[in-house]
């Protein structure tokens, strides 16, 4: 399958439209697994990776069958260095056993020949001697437009040829986004201006199916833009961010979502993995609490979908 009919898939088959973000803090993993991993390590470096890898994938067993996506914030694994890039690789297989989506949080790009690179890094393959080789063999990858369109091209081609996905920066969720993102050229703001080549490269690269496989990263702090954006592009997957830490609301979400309350998942990390009202006792507690956090915010976020087709109280999707 295309990353567009598998996005669909999968969202259509998940309980809530949650995309849980993974974000390794050490300072903020619960004591019992930090602790086990440090046990099990013999250097700093192995702790690093498997305190991160461990916790990663207890909220993978939290929320593999509940949910269709994770998203790794990848400079959260970059900051610990080596370590952190092996427990990166370590966290997509994990993902990937759960069959989860696997979408890294980068927001590469740079000149044509560079952005090659990039793409094949995360989405296709490089040659190794000889040997054509997977890097960290993400399903999609997110992707910065302010290079221009000849910069985003290599990674449609990439996603084309192996069947992944990129998710294009449209309007995102810090508050002064707006300063360049909502800033009008030729009486259309800056974030509608790069919907037009997104649109194209769907035309070009994945013109069959509901939808395609470049989506968009769009803010829910910014209600209007999101609503803008869902307009203009129908068929591109979206994903929602700002939703929880960053106190996105509802109707923000909402309106990423398509007429037929699909399209888009909305992503939280903070609130759902590191919200203890207490330190766990055990790393049971560890994956109930995520569990629990993930059921709230899914069971919230369906309220709203189904709340503007005045459809009463659902709990579920």
């Amino acid at each position: 399958m295309t990353f567009g009919e598998c996005f669909e898939t999968k969202c259509s088959s998940a309980s809530f439209p949650v995309c849980v973000g993974l974000d390794p803090r050490l300072d903020e993993i619960p004591t019992v697994t930090s602790e086990r991993a440090l046990a099990a390590s013999s250097s700093r470096e192995d702790a690093v990776r498997n305190a991160i890898a461990r916790f990663h994938e207890l909220v993978i067993s939290a929320v593999a069958d509940l949910v269709p996506a994770v998203k790794l914030q990848l400079a959260f694994y970059e900051q610990y260095g080596i370590a952190g890039l092996l427990a990166l690789r370590d966290t997509i297989a994990a993902a990937k056993r759960a069959d989860l989506l696997v979408i890294a949080d980068g927001k590469r790009n740079d000149i044509p020949s560079t952005a090659e690179a990039y793409a094949r890094a995360f989405l296709g393959r490089a040659s190794v001697f000889g040997e054509s080789v997977p890097a960290f063999d993400a399903d999609a990858l997110t992707v910065n437009p302010y290079l221009g369109w000849d910069s985003l091209v290599p990674f449609a081609e990439t996603a084309q040829q192996h069947d992944k996905g990129f998710f294009v920066l449209l309007h995102t969720s810090n508050p002064s986004s707006r300063d360049l993102q909502e800033a009008v050229v030729d009486d259309q703001p800056v974030y509608l201006r790069v919907a037009g080549p997104v649109s194209a490269l769907e035309e070009e690269f994945f013109p069959e199916g509901r939808f395609s496989s470049a989506g968009a990263i769009v803010g829910c702090t910014f209600p209007a833009a999101a609503a803008a954006i869902r307009r203009a592009l129908p068929r591109s997957p979206i994903v929602v961010v700002g939703y929880g830490a960053q106190a996105g609301n509802l109707s923000g979400c909402a309106a990423c979502f398509s007429d037929a309350d699909d399209g888009a998942i909305v992503n939280a990390s903070r609130s759902l993995t590191y919200a203890w009202p207490e330190q766990p006792g055990s790393e049971d507690d560890v994956v109930a609490t995520i569990r629990a956090n993930t059921e709230r915010m899914g069971s919230d976020l369906v309220a709203a979908l189904m709340s503007r087709q005045g459809v009463a109280e659902p709990l579920s999707r």
